[in-house]
């Protein structure tokens, strides 16, 4: 029987004592009168429990196991106590039959020895044969207890056949029974469970429990993101979580029917040193798991940001400079989560070769093949091997060029031979990472035809590429705390190099058509595959990340072998690595300026090609939904412009001109437009021919003839070549119309991301605005876009006061609270010949938008465009104004009476004054 033992037991529970206070309340008042009495004696011994196992918590943050059975300990006492008292006094059965017998058995994590402070009670009882109606009495009168005490039961009734035919059949219940563990009652009845799980579910069993194990793992890492790196990780179901670990273990013990996962090394599934790794993950995640369940009081076990800072906080994690505690944390975590994904790549390649050894047509072996050398190494069965122990200790290249010869040739590393590279890691120094070959068999690596994703990750997580590349070393498992990236830094980086070379071979060319018609042309391939991989190498250092990651890559590209005009090209790309997104979602692309200004930094088409490329793998490799259609667009138009300058070689085309050829492209759409074009087109000024797209175009033209002689006209369109829906208000002119429409957008539930604002000849308001939902989908149902309709018509008819009701809307990401924004302003004259740019970031929230533009509005200032963005719980809101008589603004006073204003409605503080 295992018995589960704790420091000090009877601090967490003292069973004798209970036992005494429960027959003296029996004795006093009886069975029935007295049970109240009875369920507030061990409610109170639960809470006592719980207090200390906190308290113990406090004192030791990192002691996972001993918490996690410290709770196991409590359950089974309380299960024990109230066994005893149900069928001593509630139960009493003088001669029980044969039939009259009930083990009592914790299956799942509780049958493990491990529970977090709020996890579910599994519980089965089994008895001999079908249950009598005495077993059916006592389970269902501590089923009642349980419950009474608040516990989350997850329990079954089962006879000994029953048991059996269950666990044949589920997976899950199995899984579960594999674990059971003597808990109370019949230990005879238990033994003889435990003989039936073995000789009649078990055995013959083992491969198709191994396979539907390591189905289910891959169904639920699907589930949970997939990637170990997420930032929010689930502790207990995540990828490289407990539930890993626990997967490793359950599979020796369904095999080898090891008791502890200690037994895994002696079974030659681990080695010691795995082992230790594997414990020390273990009791790390349980600790942060305990903490989970000790802040929310309830069974949490998501990581969520908000949850980040207090464990972290509890865990005695402190600031240090470049690195706050919440990230220092959240390090630790994605570095154990690395170890256990190491651990689950070793011991299922070992378990493969057990398998192989006993069967080689076993259904987890790989393919098979003549055993044959490549360079010293052996390859077998799809395998490569290093010939000895001694094998790169003789030359620690070989750390490197192992990976590569894998990659080239599409071989697995042998287990054996991971577990010598894991160990022989710390023979990479200084004299190998210069080491000429060495550095080319790394660009081979990064830059394989085959799949540098795989190859890559592979040769991160055995260690080798933080060793072989330091700085790479410094962002593995760096986590970012913020709601816009994803992942870890080197898991977004090894992504961006996976997606950088599906392009190449033309696999996303729906998805990125300009990716796809470029990579190609590229003067320097090695260029834009360095410059993925540096683009972000700087994170965590303090400073700019792009400034520091350019001269890190001035060191490293003439290690990797690039030549000096290639070393200056990376060097260049990572520096300027954010800005077509800087420009393209934040800047006015029909100004003039701001493409001039956009090709001076750029300066060539080659050096145009490699930034966008970089641009797109970059933000599509953040995390799911950051690329959209609308980024595509925006990433396109500049390029588009951009290139052309670059290629016919003078600034501008003409203004006339420019506006002569839209015009003509929206004619040439049908005569009906080019009988518009003649009849109102000239209403329209310049800028609005050179703002707008041919397909906008058309669709104010038709509205602004057709609703002439009304006041007021919205319309609401589903913009597919956007992502997006076209907000269309065509009004009469009024200082103040911006911030009344934006606030009813976001009344109606809608994110403006771009807005364009006209204003005819006649006096006339023709505004387009691009919304989205809160999780940047289109509206596109009629329902929806009518609500966003009366929303607009309420909101200009001052039928609904606006910034109340936007205050009162709940927060689409209310996780947003997490984390600390530090609002600010930034005003740039030099950005556009005819605008003064105002730029503002600041927290994301339903009611920002519409208090900047009523600020603008109230500093006496036109708002022409509006460009949206948002980067998780970041929004950088620009605008392009000029005063009421068309001019910039050049006054400083004024300047800075701006700057407070907007500072001040980008706090989260909204006044009272404002709300009336």
């Amino acid at each position: 029987m295992t018995v589960i033992r704790i420091a000090s037991p009877r601090a967490v529970i003292d069973r004798r004592n209970l036992v005494d206070r429960i027959a003296g309340i029996v004795e006093d008042i009886g069975a029935a009168k007295g049970r109240q009495a009875v369920v507030e004696l061990l409610r109170e011994a639960l809470e006592d429990g719980r207090s200390e196992i906190a308290r113990r918590l406090r004192e030791k943050p990192s002691a996972g196991h001993e918490v996690a059975e410290a709770q196991a300990f409590l359950v089974d006492q309380l299960i024990r106590l109230i066994h005893d008292h149900v069928t001593a006094h509630v139960y009493p059965a003088i001669n029980r039959s044969t039939g009259e017998r009930l083990a009592i058995l914790a299956v799942g994590g509780y049958g493990r020895g491990e529970m977090a402070p709020h996890s579910d009670v599994d519980v089965a009882f089994i008895t001999p044969i079908k249950s009598t109606p005495w077993c059916e009495q006592v389970i269902e009168a501590m089923l009642y207890f349980l419950w009474d005490l608040g516990l989350k039961v997850g329990h079954s009734s089962r006879s000994l056949s029953e048991m059996v035919k269950m666990c044949r059949s589920d997976l899950t219940i199995r899984t579960a029974m594999l674990e059971g563990r003597y808990v109370w009652g019949d230990q005879a009845l238990f033994d003889e469970v435990r003989q039936k799980f073995w000789k009649e579910v078990v055995s013959g069993t083992e491969r198709q429990f191994v396979v539907e194990k390591l189905a289910e793992r891959e169904e639920r890492h699907k589930r949970m993101g997939d990637s170990r790196y997420v930032v929010e990780p689930n502790v207990k179901e995540g990828k490289g979580s407990l539930r890993d670990l626990h997967t490793l273990y359950w599979i020796g013990k369904y095999i080898y029917q090891v008791r502890d996962p200690s037994e895994l090394v002696s079974v030659g599934l681990l080695s010691p040193r795995e082992y230790r790794s594997f414990r020390r993950a273990e009791t790390f995640f349980w600790a942060v798991r305990c903490h989970l369940h000790t802040i929310t009081r309830r069974a949490e076990d998501r990581l969520t940001f908000d949850l980040q800072r207090e464990v972290a906080a509890r865990m005695k994690y402190t600031d240090r400079p470049g690195k706050s505690a919440v990230e220092r944390f959240m390090h630790m975590f994605f570095l154990q989560a690395k170890v256990v994904g190491n651990l689950t790549g070793v011991f299922l390649a070992q378990l493969d070769e057990q398998f192989v050894r006993k069967q080689p047509r076993g259904l987890l072996a790989g393919f098979r093949a003549r055993p044959r050398k490549l360079k010293g190494y052996s390859v077998y069965g799809g395998r490569i091997s290093a010939p000895g122990e001694g094998w790169f200790k003789a030359d620690p290249v070989r750390l490197i060029e192992i990976f590569a010869l894998a990659e080239r040739e599409g071989l697995d590393i042998h287990p054996d031979t991971l577990r010598i590279i894991n160990h022989d890691v710390v023979l990479i120094k200084e004299a190998v990472r210069n080491d000429r070959r060495a550095n080319e068999l790394f660009m081979e690596l990064l830059t394989s035809p085959k799949d540098p994703e795989k190859a890559l990750r592979s040769f991160n997580e055995a260690g080798v590429f933080g060793r072989f590349v330091t700085e790479f070393g410094r962002v593995n498992a760096q986590m970012q705390f913020d709601m816009y990236h994803h992942y870890t830094v080197d898991e977004h980086t090894i992504r961006a190099i996976g997606l950088l070379s599906r392009i190449e071979k033309g696999e996303l060319a729906q998805d990125h058509p300009l990716a796809h018609d470029i990579v190609h042309k590229l003067q320097s391939r090695r260029a834009i595959y360095v410059a993925v991989l540096l683009h972000d190498i700087a994170k965590g250092r303090g400073g700019d990340h792009s400034v520091l990651g350019a001269e890190i890559a001035m060191k490293l590209g003439p290690r990797f072998g690039l030549d000096e005009v290639e070393t200056e090209l990376v060097s260049w790309l990572v520096r300027m690595h954010l800005t077509i997104s800087a420009v393209a979602f934040k800047r006015d692309l029909s100004d003039g300026k701001t493409i001039a200004d956009f090709v001076e930094l750029v300066q060539s088409v080659d050096r145009l090609r490699q930034l966008t490329i970089l641009t797109i793998v970059d933000i599509r490799a953040v995390g799911p939904g950051t690329w959209n259609s609308w980024k595509r667009q925006l990433i396109g138009e500049l390029y588009a412009a951009a290139e052309e300058r670059l290629r016919l070689g003078h600034a501008e085309f003409g203004r006339e001109k420019r506006v002569a050829a839209k015009k003509a492209a929206v004619a040439a759409m049908s005569p009906r437009l080019a009988e518009l074009v003649q009849s109102v087109g000239e209403r329209f000024a310049d800028p609005y021919w050179i703002a707008e797209s041919e397909d906008v175009i058309a669709g104010n033209l038709e509205q602004f003839v057709q609703k002439q002689g009304t006041p007021l006209d919205i319309r609401t369109t589903f913009y597919p070549a956007r992502g997006a829906t076209l907000v269309t208000v065509i009004a009469s002119d009024h200082p103040g119309l911006f911030y009344r429409i934006a606030g009813g957008i976001h009344l109606a539930g809608g994110n403006i991301i771009d807005a364009r604002i006209h204003t005819t000849r006649n006096g006339r308001a023709v505004d387009n605005f691009l919304i989205q939902d809160p999780l940047g989908r289109p509206f596109r149902e009629e329902g929806q876009l009518e609500r966003l309709r009366v929303a607009i018509d309420n909101a200009l008819a001052n039928r609904v006061k606006i910034l109340p009701q936007l205050v009162a809307k709940p927060d689409a990401r209310p996780r947003a609270d997490a984390f600390e924004v530090r609002p600010r302003v930034a005003i740039d004259n030099k950005a556009s010949n005819r605008f003064t740019v105002v730029e503002v970031n600041a927290r994301d929230r339903p009611a920002l938008l519409n208090r900047l533009a009523h600020a603008l509005f109230q500093s006496k200032l036109m708002v022409h465009s509006a460009h949206i963005t948002t980067y998780g719980e970041r929004a950088a809101d620009t605008f392009y104004v000029t005063d009421l008589l068309g001019e910039k603004l050049t006054s400083q006073s004024r300047l800075k009476a701006l700057e407070r204003r907007l500072l001040e409605v980008s706090n989260e503080e909204i006044t009272r004054a404002e709300l009336a």
